[in-house]
């Protein structure tokens, strides 16, 4: 796949096919990957792969701990306050959301089943798990982490699976631990799911939107 095609039709997927992702195609993925930039070549990503059993127990736990209304605990706080240009952003993509399951803003159930299948993972079969040491500086480390995770979603979607890149997944991370041994010294930054895309589901073919450069570009001449 040419690099614009990949990079202008990845989008994040939300409903996945029950297909394993072979581990043959995990690996050569992440072989790729390890060519991403980073800060003086230090490489200081480590990602944990889970299939199977215990992802299978980690989906269930992580939808059963936020139904019981835990309080979130990431290893990396999420922003509490947005500006209002990102904020609507946001807003709008729930909208989206939820028009493309044809669950209505009054639907309380529905949002909360949507919710739940998020804390899920979708049901994704494969999940990565992007960590890095607590000494390193974490607002530092993340820009390599949040480059080796792009690489690893377009090099996915030129083999023909899905990705999304999931806060969820590293909202409770003494869950995570209970189920995936990384070691408390290991920062859980985020998580990506992997699988292949169940092509015929309406929320995975929303309209997507992105601004325009003129919204976040400024030319100096």
């Amino acid at each position: 796949m040419e690099i614009f095609q990949a990079v202008t039709t990845r989008r994040s997927i939300r409903k996945f096919r029950p297909d394993p992702v072979p581990e043959g195609l995990i690996r050569e993925i992440i072989e790729a990957a390890r060519w991403s930039p980073s800060w003086a070549n230090t490489q200081p990503w480590e990602i944990w792969v889970v299939v199977g059993e215990p992802l299978e127990r980690f989906k269930k736990a992580n939808r059963q701990r936020f139904l019981d209304g835990a309080i979130a605990a990431p290893d990396t706080p999420m922003p509490e306050v947005w500006p209002e240009t990102l904020k609507r952003r946001y807003t709008e993509i729930g909208k989206r959301l939820l028009t493309a399951m044809e669950i209505p803003r009054e639907d309380k159930e529905g949002r909360l089943r949507y919710a739940g299948d998020t804390f899920a993972l979708f049901d994704a079969p494969c999940l990565l798990l992007f960590c890095v040491d607590r000494s390193l500086a974490r607002e530092y480390a993340m820009l390599d982490i949040g480059a080796i995770q792009q690489t690893v979603c377009l090099l996915a979607h030129a083999r023909g699976l899905g990705s999304c890149i999931l806060a969820v997944s590293a909202r409770y991370p003494e869950l995570i631990r209970e189920t995936i041994p990384i070691p408390e010294e290991k920062a859980v930054i985020i998580g990506v799911t992997l699988g292949y895309p169940d092509s015929e589901a309406p929320i995975n073919n929303f309209t997507r939107e992105r601004a325009i450069p003129d919204e976040f570009t400024t030319w100096v001449r």
